[in-house]
């Protein structure tokens, strides 16, 4: 599995301190079928769930956004 960033997916995840590494091992862990997908994951060491973006063409993973997810999701 290929994972690829967008240009925005790099700008955001380095406003929001989120490193490659974390989101890395969140899409190792799936098995996502051709498309896009909206993922959203609780990360230890972040206040707010991390939601990810991915659009998945065969082999190739493209991370298109990612951020921690403020809105809709209180505990």
């Amino acid at each position: 599995m290929i994972i690829e960033y967008s240009r925005h997916a790099k700008r955001r995840a380095k406003l929001y301190n989120i490193p490659e590494s974390t989101i890395e091992e969140i899409l190792r862990d799936l098995d996502l079928q051709d498309g896009e997908h909206e993922i959203i994951k609780e990360v230890q060491g972040f206040k707010y769930p991390i939601k990810i973006v991915v659009s998945v063409e065969g082999n190739i993973l493209t991370v298109i956004t990612n951020y921690p997810l403020k809105k809709g999701r209180r505990q």
